[in-house]
């Protein structure tokens, strides 16, 4: 790698060049590996030679640091190592150190080979020995801002390669505010490729959360919001006046929703069962999922309205982004609000210092599921309504209007025309949530999805619990599908995973797997007899007919499950009702 004086040789040959034909002397420079850099005179026609043979008086200079003047060249002891000392030909030589930041880079030689030049400088030594300074320093300054330059070049190097392998948004603002340098993700967060070289208006919302400050960025004409800070750089002259590290909002908001997301996007939200029902709910969700209007999903509590929302989610083209989940009916009243909108820092007392993002803002670009909607208090009713209108929110403390882009899913288990009849639910809110109605039939009303739904929730609980799950016996299903079922599909999985848990090692679900509450009768279908008195002609007791009347319908109607199914409607007992008495039959 070359000295620093090879590399501003030029300069340094300009100065020695100006030395000589001021000093009317020869000069010449050599690097600190004793390379000559520049000469005059008969010097000139041996630069960019080592030196390392011959320069004893330099050699102990950049050892000791100290200037050296020779008087009598060849007799004094710097020269008795010399060669050339018994034919030297020089008459005074002043040798004088380069410094840079206390180092010695080079040395500075003046060389009188003539009597007329050692009296000149004899005469005027400490004027010749100023000005070697002079021009040592001269050297030195232009070599420091060689140095500099490169320390410079390295850092900003540095500073490029650092600013394009982290992941936030850098802008680093010169005077009037022109972008002097974007790295990778700014351009990205700003979809801008080449941003350097153009004005960018950064100004304060003042609103803030979690530590960040919120800005606006006008760039190319466009408004964008970031969160980050923005630091002032104090340099004279500002060449770089300010630098501002940010995150787009999307992207923070990404960070929230994957803290707080109870949604697993890798989810498969197919809808089970074989009903009629269930059939013409799914086709209706396609429909749904192809528009952007909002949904009113109606239905008894444990039908499965969120799943129904995720399902119009991921069939629609917002499947790539959020879908947040909040039940109006489960936070507090005081901070549903603040749960909806979000609140900036300083917003109330109690809040988290550092502000926070609202469920409406996390679902930007997505769908917005707001379940129980019945139980959201009037006040908030009004709000709820101006989003829809205007598309935009704004925080809990804030000013500042933000923009959205959502789509509105809600969903009851009230009489949501009862409760406006009664003005607990606005009737303008309700016209704009109920632009698409979509009723959930309840699980007793769609009997064939059980069986579907009870080996779904049994082969997920088996693998859950870590069980070997065989088979579920008819009379237990039979069970299951005489069931009311008043808590629908929440109450079928709560039995599912009741039975999977007390299934025994042979992975058998049956009856005896069942709750309490299941296999508890409704009411008898049969009714106690008086004993009657002997007759003398030959009596059938009613067990006997009816054991016999069993056995026809069977015959009928077959003795597989849909067989059995259609003798106990013919007579006009329930399948489970039926499944007892043949066992009744067996045993005896």
């Amino acid at each position: 790698m070359p000295s620093i004086l090879l590399e501003i040789q030029e300069t340094v040959m300009k100065y020695a060049d100006i030395m000589s034909k001021i000093a009317q002397i020869e000069v010449e420079v050599v690097d600190e590996t004793l390379y000559r850099v520049a000469g005059t005179g008969i010097f000139a026609q041996h630069v960019n030679e080592d030196m390392t043979q011959e320069g004893y008086v330099y050699n102990y200079l950049l050892r000791t640091g100290n200037e050296v003047i020779i008087y009598n060249p060849g007799k004094e002891r710097f020269c008795q190592s010399c060669p050339k000392k018994d034919s030297c030909n020089e008459k005074i030589e002043i040798s004088m150190p380069i410094r840079l930041d206390g180092e010695i880079i080079g040395v500075i030689g003046l060389v009188g080979s003539s009597e007329e030049q050692r009296e000149r400088i004899l005469s005027n030594e400490k004027m010749y020995l100023e000005l070697l300074e002079q021009i040592a320093e001269f050297i030195a300054v232009k070599a420091g801002e060689l140095t500099e330059a490169k320390q410079r070049a390295a850092l900003l190097d540095a500073l490029d390669c650092v600013t394009n392998h982290v992941e936030r948004g850098i802008l680093i603002l010169g005077r009037d505010d022109v972008i002097t340098m974007a790295n990778e993700p700014a351009r990205k967060q700003l979809s801008v490729e080449h941003p350097e070289g153009k004005p960018a208006v950064v100004t304060a919302t003042g609103d803030t959360i979690s530590r960040q400050h919120e800005y606006k960025i006008m760039l190319n004409e466009k408004e964008y919001f970031v969160m980050g800070h923005l630091y002032d750089l104090n340099q004279d002259p500002k060449q770089y006046s300010r630098v501002l590290i940010f995150e787009s909002t999307r992207a923070m908001q990404q960070r929230f929703y994957e803290i707080t997301s109870t949604v697993n996007p890798l989810s498969n939200f197919n809808i089970i069962g074989s009903s009629p029902q269930t059939f013409q709910m799914q086709e209706e969700i396609k429909k749904i999922a192809r528009s952007t209007s909002t949904v009113l999903i109606t239905g008894e509590s444990g039908t499965g309205k969120e799943l129904v929302a995720s399902a119009i989610w991921k069939a629609s083209d917002r499947r790539e982004n959020r879908f947040i989940a909040i039940n109006c009916g489960a936070i507090p009243e005081p901070l549903l609000e603040s749960e909806l909108f979000g609140y900036v820092k300083g917003a109330f007392t109690g809040a988290d210092p550092n502000g926070r993002m609202g469920k409406f803002e996390l679902a930007n670009k997505g769908v917005i599921f707001l379940d129980e909607i019945g139980d959201m208090p009037l006040y908030l009713q009004v709000k709820l309504l101006r989003v829809i209108q205007e598309r935009k929110i704004i925080r809990i403390g804030s000013n500042q209007l933000i923009p959205i882009d959502v789509r509105i899913i809600a969903a009851t288990n009230k009489n949501l025309k009862e409760m406006m009849a009664n003005n607990k639910f606005r009737e303008d809110l309700y016209y704009r949530l109920n632009v698409i109605p979509l009723k959930i039939a309840p699980l007793r009303e769609r009997r064939e999805d059980i069986r579907d739904l009870v080996y779904y929730f049994a082969n997920r609980y088996a693998k859950l619990f870590d069980k070997n799950l065989l088979r579920i016996s008819e009379e237990a299903m039979a069970l299951l599908y005489e069931y009311p079922w008043y808590g629908n599909i929440r109450e079928l999985e709560n039995t599912v995973e009741f039975m999977i848990n007390m299934m025994e090692e042979d992975g058998l679900l049956d009856a005896k797997t069942l709750p309490a509450n299941i296999l508890e009768p409704k009411g008898s279908e049969e009714q106690a007899l008086p004993e009657q008195e002997v007759q003398t002609e030959t009596v059938q007791s009613l067990k006997e007919l009816e054991q016999a009347e069993i056995r026809k319908a069977l015959r009928v109607c077959g003795s597989d499950t849909e067989g059995k199914k259609r003798a106990a409607k013919l007579l006009g007992i329930g399948l489970a009702t039926l499944y007892r008495k043949m066992e009744d039959a067996a045993a005896e």
